[in-house]
């Protein structure tokens, strides 16, 4: 596959990052974007922050900062700015992401960037925001998600509360959202020749990607009358957010002959029937034939003990083979260790392997299916690309760099 044909093709991002937050421009380099990261001489302590690290590297780094190209520039000098504001002049994107101001404070903020270049988009990714009372505070990824009530603190054996096992949504999902606002404003500029500056918030990214339980507890805050439960539960309100599924006997988990659970969800009437007809048990939908749509038959302990003895009798993976013969949805339960063992992720989400990118990684989920996107290059070492960007994409020649190197523009020239 040659460069121009990607889709992002021809799309330039300049970044200046510090940690986590540098994946929002993961998404656009895997889909073929040209991603300059810009690091201070000391680089982004990202490499040595965070576990594991894998031959010395840590692999956020391998993952976030993969696709990527490396220059340094030192900020505090007049040739680092000068240079930094040549890359801006034909970029599409400038990522700030780390604590909002960081690039003001050097000289680089929106307005100076827009006078090189008045079709740039500047996107600010950062904990907290830019606003509100938290906007200075600092903070590390699993925050976002407590304070979003996504994760709670679990009690260890000796009292203690800890931190329990948990997904990780507002460092992932505020990058995403990043990315999905930066192209926005990419389409916008090469339309109209105006840039536009945006903010993310990892914790707002956090809140969004759990809306249902929030709105629902919002929704509940009204009347009985005006918001009600689904017919299937008689109009009844469950507890509000997803607290419901708890109770639920049609939509549930249940372990298998092996061990394993399976997750159950034939909450429809046609997916029940279905189960029932192929267990051979056809007299269960006719004592419990339910609601046509979202009937998770809550509370009913006597079904729920018959489908417990039924699961029992097939391996996990035997029932989900057995969902698809008889057209019922039901999921094996897997954890981060054996999800790569099942056959679903074989077949669609292939290791990159760890020969390229130096550990195996998961690949964009952004699948084309006829226009190839760009198998990444490993992250980069502090500083890699810098004389060959500046060659490349700003024609600096040999006598220009040795001379902004001698100039500390790179860092103490003492220290090479």
């Amino acid at each position: 596959m040659t460069a121009s044909s990607a889709p992002l093709a021809g799309v330039r991002v300049i970044e200046s990052s510090m940690l986590g937050p540098a994946a929002i421009t993961t998404h656009l380099a895997d889909l073929g974007a040209e991603v300059i990261k810009v690091e201070s001489p000391s680089g982004d302590y990202v490499r040595r922050m965070t576990w594991p690290i894998v031959e010395g590297v840590s692999l956020m780094h391998l993952h976030v900062n993969r696709g990527k190209r490396s220059v340094v520039l030192d900020l505090r000098t007049e040739g680092g700015v000068q240079t930094y504001l040549d890359l801006v002049r034909d970029a599409d994107v400038v990522i700030e992401a780390m604590r909002p101001g960081g690039l003001e404070r050097r000289g680089l903020g929106y307005d100076k960037l827009r006078e090189v270049n008045p079709r740039i988009v500047f996107c600010t990714i950062s904990g907290y925001g830019m606003t509100g009372p938290y906007a200075d505070l600092p903070s590390h990824g699993v925050a976002y998600d407590v304070w979003a009530g996504l994760v709670k603190p679990e009690i260890t054996e000796d009292g203690f509360p800890a931190i329990p096992e948990h997904p990780s949504v507002g460092i992932h999902a505020g990058p995403l959202f990043g990315a999905l606002g930066v192209l926005a404003g990419v389409i916008r500029a090469r339309s109209t020749g105006e840039g536009c500056r945006l903010e993310i918030a990892q914790s707002d990214a956090a809140a969004a990607m759990d809306w249902l339980r929030s709105e629902t507890w919002k929704a509940y805050e009204r009347p009985e009358d005006e918001v009600t439960g689904n017919a299937s539960d008689n109009y009844v309100r469950r507890a509000p957010g997803t607290a419901g599924m708890r109770d639920g006997v049609r939509y549930q988990f249940y372990e298998a002959a092996d061990g394993r659970y399976v997750l159950f969800q034939a909450s429809e009437r046609e997916f029940w029937k279905n189960f029932c007809e192929g267990v051979g048990r056809q007299d269960l939908f006719e004592a419990h034939p339910g609601a046509q749509y979202a009937d998770h038959a809550v509370g009913n302990v006597e079904l729920r003990k018959e489908l417990v003895e039924i699961f029992r009798t097939k391996s996990a993976q035997e029932w989900v083979d057995f969902g698809l013969e008889i057209n019922t949805p039901m999921v094996a339960v897997n954890t981060p260790q054996t999800l790569a063992d099942d056959p679903q992720f074989q077949d669609r989400f292939p290791w990159i392997p760890a020969e390229r990118l130096g550990a195996d990684q998961t690949p964009s989920p952004i699948k084309y299916l006829d226009v190839e996107v760009p198998v990444p290059t490993k992250a980069p070492t502090v500083g890699q690309h810098t004389d060959q960007v500046l060659h490349e994409v700003l024609g600096y020649d040999d006598a220009k760099i040795a001379e902004l190197r001698a100039a500390g523009t790179f860092g103490d020239p003492t220290d090479a």
